[in-house]
């Protein structure tokens, strides 16, 4: 299965706590950190809410 990256780019303060539980729910622990998870709906569906906060590139 595809593997895609995400960057965490911009604080989540000021942002709701729903926001951040997904942020912290990706795996994320300290801003500029990278994460990569296999290409599912689900984890789509995260990054998709807070995609203001993180930067997406797929890689294989």
């Amino acid at each position: 299965m595809a593997k895609i990256r995400a960057k965490w780019v911009k604080s989540a303060i000021g942002f709701s706590k729903r926001q951040k539980r997904t942020i912290e729910a990706l795996g994320f622990h300290k801003l500029q950190s990278v994460v990569e998870h296999e290409d599912t709906p689900q984890i789509r569906g995260m990054i998709e809410k807070v995609r203001h906060l993180v930067e997406l590139t797929e890689s294989e």
